[in-house]
């Protein structure tokens, strides 16, 4: 069983940058791993995911501003966000899962998450 522990979150204007980390107890190799996030009265969003063996994808919503990439060597996976807009804030968690490679649009599929860490964009 892994742990997460997400940092980075915090409060931005709109058009800045944030970059999350997450930070797991054992290797992120053995994972396939992915940024969710959750609005107030929103369903939970999949924005990104990293297969075991490294293949991305991103939501139509983020496609161009976020890059999620991991670093074995420190067992962390990371989220930039550029150009950050007011409907990106949102809870962003971090999870992983066993398989090679989860569904972006089936978070549910994410068998470990962290506690969550909070991004707002102001106008």
């Amino acid at each position: 069983q892994v742990q997460l522990v997400e940092s980075g979150g915090g409060s931005v204007q709109a058009g800045g940058s944030l970059r999350l980390s997450c930070t797991a107890s054992g290797y992120t190799s053995r994972y396939s791993m992915g940024w969710i996030r959750q609005a107030p009265g929103k369903e939970r969003e999949g924005v990104a995911t990293i297969a075991r063996f490294g293949g991305t994808t991103y939501s139509d919503s983020v496609k161009g501003r976020f890059t999620i990439s991991r670093d074995n060597a420190k067992n962390t996976l990371y989220l930039q966000m550029n150009s950050l807009k007011p409907e990106d804030t949102a809870m962003y968690y971090c999870a992983a899962s066993n398989a090679l490679w989860v569904d972006r649009t089936r978070p549910t599929d994410f068998g470990y998450w962290g506690q969550g860490t909070q991004v707002t964009v102001s106008s």
